[in-house]
């Protein structure tokens, strides 16, 4: 039966050196970086960006999906205008956008 394997495969194989499992490891470890921690980076960067720009009149919409206009901005909380008649205190952090001018009216027209 030995006419199935080899001289040079049934002794012991052939082993990897260290200096390819070093390389392998750090190109896991580039390929993680580049395809999930830096793109999370960049969009908190974005958002806290986002969140520091707000102010008096931005039209925005929260990640509940409420919108509505900024009437006070504090350092961690807005008070947003969802109605004529009713205003609703909420943090920063909820704020997911910040909506294009007239946004408001055109829904409320539909």
């Amino acid at each position: 039966m030995d006419f199935f394997i080899s001289a040079a495969h049934a002794e012991g194989g052939a082993t990897a050196s260290p200096i390819s499992s070093i390389v392998m490891l750090v190109g896991f470890v580039a390929i993680f970086y580049f395809m999930l921690i830096r793109p999370q980076q960049k969009r908190a960067k974005q958002h806290k960006q986002l969140l520091a720009d707000l102010a008096k009149g931005d039209e925005v919409s929260l990640a509940g999906g409420v919108m509505g206009r900024i009437t006070k901005v504090t350092e961690e909380f807005l008070v947003l205008e969802i109605t004529d008649s009713t205003s609703i205190k909420v943090q920063k952090a909820a704020v997911t956008s910040v909506l294009p001018k007239g946004t408001l009216k055109a829904i409320e027209s539909e």
